[in-house]
């Protein structure tokens, strides 16, 4: 039997439980309370210390525009193909096969989810980028000669990058870390369109989409707490070695980025990014890995996002964008930001009984009823 949580009528009920479609009106309201806390203290800062408050990504394509056009596209994506393998399946005209889709994928409860979700996780995400690009004005404090002196102490009286370097080498593995942080860049958009456009289960999108707010949230209390730049920047003798990658470019652009920002804030419309303590990379796999255990999510799935955490935690540590610790803070911040958030969206911390399963196609008994659960 499928739970409804909120009182509808007693065809969408029925269309809702048929499908395993679970939807409320408080998903993100967890979110919603992190996302404003995130603005609140950001526009606290901004104007104690006299700061503009800017769009991350305004210099380049701003997220306002280019997220929505993510999601916008995985929701093509999934109505187009849906339609097609309805279509294809024979029996059904192409337009009463696109309506069924549409219905039953785009209900109005859907896109109040999508969109919601969006607007939340988009709040918080610009409040974090301006509370990072503040750290420099607010404190002048680094901690990195501790972190690195941590570090030897853990790694035996070694220097990790230095290691991974003697033993990994610096040709090959250099372009394949590279290419493992990039793509990083892309990840979190595309797990949000997974949550909020291809999950037909509202809390389980709901808890990801908190816990990465949750994530951010964290991310800046520490980058606060502990400053620093990472390796890269306060040990670029390190690096010095590492051909040149696209990963370089990265780097030198966030420091260019940095000292526009140090030199007149009001001056630019960049931010400024540089910021190493916890490893906000390792916290958003962490996040995405136990979410995916909790949710049973096929093992082929799980099995990549494990991958991809231990590339992704050895990656930032060789290429220096941050120290062990570092990583070791992110371990934390993820696995706390999952604990939160699935108290704050009344998810069970525990793995789902069944595994998880997709209905990719929904049933049109004849032409005169093409709509799932419409049938008079």
């Amino acid at each position: 039997m499928c739970e409804v949580q909120v009182e509808r009528s007693t065809e969408a009920t029925g269309a809702d439980c048929r499908y395993g479609v679970r939807m409320g009106r408080g998903e993100f309201r967890a979110a919603a309370v992190v996302a404003a806390v995130m603005a609140v203290l950001a526009a606290l800062v901004a104007w104690t210390h006299h700061l503009p408050l800017r769009d991350p990504d305004g210099a380049s394509l701003p997220t306002w525009f280019r997220l929505p056009v993510i999601v916008a596209s995985a929701v093509a994506l999934d109505v187009a193909t849906r339609w097609v393998l309805l279509v294809r399946r024979g029996g059904t005209a192409p337009a009463d096969a696109l309506r069924a889709v549409v219905v039953e994928r785009w209900n109005r409860d859907q896109i109040r989810f999508t969109v919601s979700g969006l607007v939340t996780w988009y709040v918080a995400y610009v409040a974090f980028r301006n509370l990072k690009s503040y750290v420099p004005f607010v404190t002048d404090r680094l901690a990195d000669p501790e972190l690195a002196r941590i570090d030897r102490f853990l790694w035996f009286g070694h220097d990790p990058a230095v290691l991974l370097h003697d033993v990994l080498g610096t040709s090959w593995a250099n372009w394949l870390m590279a290419a493992v942080y990039l793509i990083w860049i892309g990840l979190v958009p595309a797990t949000l369109a997974i949550a909020l456009v291809w999950t037909r289960r509202s809390t389980a999108g709901a808890w990801y989409v908190t816990a990465i707010s949750l994530d951010w949230c964290l991310g800046a209390a520490l980058y606060y707490a502990v400053p620093s730049l990472g390796p890269t920047y306060s040990r670029p003798e390190w690096f010095a070695s590492l051909p040149h990658t696209p990963n370089t470019s990265v780097r030198d652009t966030l420091l260019a980025d940095r000292i526009e920002v140090l030199s007149g804030p009001w001056d630019t419309n960049t931010v400024q990014t540089i910021a190493a303590f916890a490893s906000l990379h390792v916290a958003v796999m962490v996040t995405i890995c136990l979410v995916a255990e909790a949710m049973r999510l096929p093992i082929a799935v799980r099995a990549a996002a494990w991958t991809f955490l231990g590339l992704t935690s050895v990656a930032t540590i060789y290429l220096g964008w941050h120290f062990f610790v570092d990583v070791l803070a992110g371990v934390l911040v993820g696995a706390a930001a999952v604990v939160l958030a699935a108290k704050a969206t009344g998810n069970p911390l525990r793995r789902r009984d069944e595994p998880w399963t997709f209905r990719t196609l929904p049933e049109v008994s004849s032409e005169s009823d093409p709509v799932p659960g419409r049938s008079g």
